[in-house]
């Protein structure tokens, strides 16, 4: 994760002179318009539009030296600048031609609407809340940042979040869940306009909740129709050629990070997320996957230095980043040798999580990390079983399932907040236990919308029993260093810790309840007790 600071300088140089590859610029006062192209695969490259009816080869670019296409046009009789161009044409060679319709274009013709309300301060730590935009609603149905805002985000100011991590936001290939991105400078469409998020932006910020974009510059959609792939009619425009630029397994392309333009391109990028829409820091999605050159398929020496020195450059904002890899220095500042990030989702804790209820033959180990479980829908359905369905109403008697099931709930959040790092993280409906999975519409759920909804209207009904889960609350030792692990007795399935002058007390046994059990405190005395942690917790 990347938090931005009051400052962001370096980035607002770069910006000088290419915010995108594609770009209209005024010059001389309007006395005449420039527009720029990177394309160095093109042999020929032409702007046609309604400026000259449609004249495929009337006005042709110039090329310049490192791949670059320039044309300069002359001003409209009342000196006003030249609209953006319908289509670029690109001559590749003798035989074929590309049509490139101006889907990057679109997002400079927005109304910038004003935002109110100020950037949040840093805080000690982050509580971060994950969503997707377009699963956000109870209905069965593609919801949209307005919805987003109207009910959600009082929910997350609720529960005492600092901050929320946005997903799918970057335009992607439908049904891709945002990992296939089409359009690096555009908000998705699928969920509403531009002026939406703004919106949605500026009101998180008005309760002093921050956002993360989730970012993903690690690869792109292989579609060549409305994404970069063969954007000039190579595969190496933007990507590594062959198969180092391509992830087998998600059948997506690799930025090449030692071209000097794609860097420009991605750091630009990250500068007008921050800029247009307000983002005050970032999640590097599938960092593992660029960090080596066999994308971590297949581990080993062959560490791509291109990509370490990319990710040294965001330094001025605030990121986490998901590496499961292991690879030390992350997090720890580039004059210490690390690459500047801030926080490391460790996503090896909810997969542990799953692996011992799942009773899966296993070696478990003691680990302490900075990452919460997410997805623990998994585990309410494993734990209760078919009574999630029929056995969360009050109006009858409560079954030992639930009984436990709840409880185990609540045990799996605090053990993993209370032992974790400077931060945690928790998925959209794990708060209460939702029932069932979050997913859009694609072909693995045959394009059913049924998983696209977040039934959050369950935590206001008052005979559901989801209630007791949503309750809960963690409360704010995240700040108070690492915790200590004084007592781990797997015969009696003890485990204490301490941390922020609070002792934990976790009694995992299945069956043994015990009293006056002796445990080791680094000071002595008498500890106030509590079995619930309310919203009020300090």
């Amino acid at each position: 994760v990347f938090l931005f600071p009051e400052y962001f300088t370096h980035f607002k140089q770069i910006l000088k002179y290419i915010l995108t590859n594609q770009i209209f610029y005024s010059m001389a006062e309007g006395i005449f318009d420039c527009f720029t192209e990177w394309t160095p695969g093109a042999e020929a490259v032409f702007l046609t539009g309604d400026f000259n009816s449609w004249e495929k080869e009337s006005h042709p670019l110039t090329q310049k030296e490192y791949g670059k296409w320039e044309l300069y046009l002359s001003p409209k009789v009342d000196k006003s600048k030249l609209k953006v161009p319908n289509t670029l044409r690109y001559h590749l060679t003798e035989e074929e031609w590309i049509d490139i319709w101006p889907f990057l274009y679109l997002t400079f013709l927005l109304s910038r609407p004003q935002f109110q309300h100020p950037r949040p301060p840093r805080p000690r730590s982050l509580h971060i809340y994950e969503a997707h935009a377009g699963i956000s609603s109870p209905e069965e149905k593609i919801a949209a940042y307005k919805n987003f805002t109207r009910d959600v985000l009082p929910h997350i100011k609720d529960l005492v979040y600092n901050c929320v991590q946005l997903m799918a936001i970057m335009e992607h290939a439908y049904s891709s869940f945002d990992y296939q991105v089409t359009n690096f400078f555009a908000a998705s469409s699928h969920f509403g306009t531009p002026d939406d998020l703004k919106y949605l932006v500026d009101a998180a910020h008005s309760m002093d909740i921050k956002v993360l974009l989730d970012v993903v510059h690690s690869h792109a959609s292989s579609n060549t129709e409305d994404g970069l792939n063969y954007f000039d009619g190579m595969d190496s425009c933007f990507f590594h050629e062959g198969s180092r630029g391509n992830h087998s397994l998600w059948g997506s392309q690799h930025m090449n990070y030692s071209s000097w333009e794609v860097v420009q391109f991605l750091l630009s990028n990250l500068h007008w997320w921050k800029e247009e829409y307000h983002f005050d820091g970032f999640r590097f999605d599938a960092v593992t996957s660029v960090l080596y050159q066999y994308h971590g398929i297949v581990f080993g020496m062959h560490v791509d230095e291109d990509t370490l020195v990319y990710l040294c450059w965001p330094i001025s904002t605030s990121s986490t980043h998901n590496d499961v890899s292991g690879m030390p220095g992350l997090c720890r500042t580039i004059e210490e040798g690390g690459l500047g990030f801030d926080y490391c989702l460790t996503m090896a804790v909810p997969d542990k999580w799953i692996q011992v209820i799942y009773v899966k033959k296993c070696i478990t180990y003691q680990n302490i990390v900075r990452q919460c479980l997410n997805g623990c829908w998994l585990h309410m359905l494993k734990s209760l079983h078919l009574s999630l369905y029929t056995n969360m109403s009050t109006l009858i008697t409560m079954m030992p399932v639930i009984d436990r099931g709840i409880h185990l709930h609540k045990l799996i959040r605090l053990l993993t907040h209370s032992l974790g790092g400077e931060g945690y993280l928790n998925f959209m409906g794990n708060e209460f236990g939702h029932p069932e999975g979050l997913d859009f519409p694609r072909k693995g759920n045959t394009e059913s919308y049924y998983y696209a909804h977040h039934q959050l209207n369950f935590v206001d009904v008052e005979n559901l029993r989801y209630r007791q889960l949503y309750a809960i609350w963690l409360a704010g030792w995240l700040a108070g260093g690492q915790a200590a692990v004084t007592t781990l007795n797997q015969a009696d399935k003890v485990i204490m810790s301490e941390r922020a002058n609070l002792l934990f007390i976790f009694n995992f046994h299945p069956c043994n309840i015990y009293i006056n059990y002796r445990v080791a405190v680094e000071h002595a005395g008498e500890y106030p007790f509590t079995s619930d942690l309310q919203k009020n917790s300090t």
